[in-house]
């Protein structure tokens, strides 16, 4: 099997990023077709959590203070919401993060409805925009 390893590898190229190949199939990795990719609930379960650990350490990396000094739902929330737009989606939230740098929840919840993402993603905004301002699920 290692020699075989080697030898797809040399030929198949590694790409991090998907890509179509010569015929136009979306591919990743090692030539792994994604038009039939499944995996198993163990795997989403698994890529899940590996991304919940970088959305963490990516949120509390650039609003270390805030994160710091809100309980454990407010950041729940705010994980929730990065982990949905990104960081450079949430670091537009201007008014919610000065709201939360004066620990003014209200306010904040209020900035997180007042948004193009709220629309976009309704209850789940609503949801996460009342634990923000009651500091609890």
């Amino acid at each position: 099997k290692a020699k075989l390893t080697r030898q797809l590898k040399k030929h198949e190229g590694l790409r991090l990023e998907s890509y179509k190949d010569s015929v136009g199939v979306l591919t990743i990795g090692y030539g792994k077709n994604l038009n039939y990719l499944e995996i198993t609930k163990h795997q989403a379960n698994r890529w899940l959590s590996q991304d919940i650990d970088e959305v963490v350490d990516t949120i509390f990396g650039f609003k270390h203070e805030v994160m710091e000094n809100i309980n454990p739902a407010r950041q729940r929330v705010l994980i929730n919401m990065t982990f949905n737009l990104g960081i450079d989606g949430m670091l537009r939230f201007k008014k919610m993060w000065k709201a939360l740098e004066s620990r003014d929840y209200n306010e904040a919840s209020k900035q997180m409805l007042d948004s193009k993402w709220a629309i976009q993603v309704g209850k789940r905004a609503n949801e996460l925009a009342e634990t923000m301002r009651a500091g609890r699920d």
